[in-house]
């Protein structure tokens, strides 16, 4: 065989070889199903309100305190 060819049959393993692993590793993942997507997106939207809400009292704090000092 001549390198190109060597290097090319090299390549088309490769990348035929990367897409059969991904699929094998895709079936090991361990996917959540609706009810526990569901619970971990309203956790994330509650603490997403509560940091909001922090931080619009601490800027709220912050115009008070920069008003009484202007």
């Amino acid at each position: 065989m001549t390198k190109k060819k060597e290097k090319k049959n090299r390549n088309e393993k490769k990348k035929g070889g990367f897409f059969k692993g991904l699929r094998l590793e895709l079936k090991k993942v361990s996917w959540p199903n609706k009810k526990d997507v569901f619970k971990y997106s309203m956790a994330t939207l509650v603490f997403c309100i509560v940091v909001m809400a922090f931080f619009q009292i601490l800027d709220l704090g912050l115009s008070v305190v920069k008003g009484v000092f202007n």
